[in-house]
């Protein structure tokens, strides 16, 4: 049950606060509080705007911002922002900038800030700005993104919140704008901005696009806002797909989000399905529900017929319950060692390995295939080796093994400087 991590997800929880932050950020009457205008302007620049302001109107103020949001000092303050410790005061202060940009300012900033490193923890950061600049000029923002073909967060983030706003506008340009028959990548941020308002036209868009990647990623915008209106109502559109490799695809994704709050009736819905989708879900279903019920995961585990699906069970299961108690894990490769398959000793193996390097390793003999078999002792015996020198040799030293697994753990020479 081993899980990798999806970078284009990060854009689903980013999607889903766009709105309401691009709306009071772009605001051009919204005034910074006092912990943000700190950061973003002294008090006396405050206080002569403000008078400028009153005296000028708001055609004044929107110059200001033009000759003054994205200055050389002002790029500046936004470098001090995002390199603030405090979460709260840099948030307040990134609104705070960030209402001070006019049209003309956005992309200097955007370019300042792609400039000091794109990392995890600034994707949301980031959008922030690129939706702020949607709301005000989406095709600016548009042109911004397809000069840096390398950053399709970018144009997601722009085209969904600009969708989210005013649909019609956002689809069309996508449509016209995308060349050649392959799959429309513009559709992506597209529908995940109609979703948030209209999933069931959302959900129509996502069925006429073509199989694909991009297909795949627009799914993991129309299921969350689905499920939003019921699970019963997310399940039944599922189960009317026509498409089995959509199908597939949702239903995965769907029992990801059911698995954690239902696990019982997430399982039952994958078995009343078979497919690719209850193969590869089941495992990670009766990982969560031993981590919520271990009896009730067991339990549920010993009633299933001997086969796939209880094997995938089997593996989540093991997978859970090794991360803390990997006795308690190999107490349940034993009871149900009819069941046991590579996939699940491979489960027990990786959640076992780091707090029992011991146990974990007496169990690879249990794999049939030698080359797997040897590639697992030389994995976790250099793993362990590297924690516990001691112990790994004397296990080594006391076991007879291969001479392709000697060979991986024979030390190896000096790399020529």
């Amino acid at each position: 049950m081993k899980t990798n991590s999806l970078p284009l997800m990060m854009t689903i929880a980013v999607v889903g606060i766009v709105g309401f932050v691009a709306g009071r950020v772009s605001s051009p009457n919204s005034p910074p509080d006092g912990a943000s205008a700190q950061l973003t302007e002294n008090p006396n620049d405050r206080r002569a705007g403000a008078e400028s302001s009153r005296s000028s109107g708001p055609a004044s103020l929107r110059e200001q911002r033009a000759n003054r949001g994205a200055s050389p000092e002002n790029l500046a303050r936004l470098t001090a922002i995002l390199r603030s410790e405090d979460p709260m005061n840099r948030n307040r202060a990134l609104f705070a900038f960030i209402d001070r940009l006019g049209p003309a300012d956005f992309e200097a900033a955007a370019d300042h800030f792609r400039g000091l490193g794109l990392t995890d923890s600034r994707m949301g950061e980031y959008a922030l700005l690129l939706s702020a600049w949607a709301k005000m000029d989406p095709l600016a923002a548009l042109a911004f993104s397809k000069s840096h073909p390398d950053d399709r967060f970018a144009s997601e983030t722009v085209l969904a919140t600009w969708a989210s706003s005013d649909p019609d506008a956002a689809l069309r340009w996508a449509q016209t704008t995308h060349e050649g028959s392959g799959p429309n990548p513009h559709l992506v941020g597209v529908i995940r901005g109609i979703a948030e308002t209209n999933p069931e036209w959302a959900a129509k868009l996502l069925v006429e696009m073509p199989p694909g990647n991009e297909r795949f990623e627009a799914l993991n915008g129309v299921v969350p806002q689905l499920l939003a209106r019921g699970a019963d109502v997310a399940r039944a559109w599922i189960e009317g797909l026509t498409d089995d490799s959509l199908r597939d695809a949702a239903m995965k994704r769907l029992a990801s989000d059911l698995a954690a709050a239902d696990p019982a009736a997430t399982a039952a819905w994958l078995q009343a399905n078979p497919g690719e989708a209850a193969e590869r879900r089941l495992d990670d279903v009766y990982g969560k529900w031993a981590g919520l019920d271990q009896k009730a995961a067991v339990d549920s585990l010993s009633s299933l017929p001997a086969g796939e699906n209880r094997s995938n069970a089997l593996s989540g299961v093991v997978g859970t319950l090794a991360k803390s108690d990997p006795a308690a894990a190999l107490s349940m490769l034993d009871r149900f060692s009819g069941d046991v398959t590579e996939p699940v000793l491979k489960s027990f193996l990786w959640y076992s390995l780091e707090s029992d390097p011991g146990l974990a390793v007496s169990q690879i003999s249990r794999i049939e295939d030698d080359t797997r078999r040897d590639w697992w002792y030389g994995h976790a015996l250099k793993s362990w080796r590297d924690r516990d020198a001691a112990a790994a040799n004397a296990w080594i030293k006391e076991n007879p093994l291969s001479q392709p697994v000697l060979d991986q753990l024979a030390p190896q020479p000096d790399t020529p400087r």
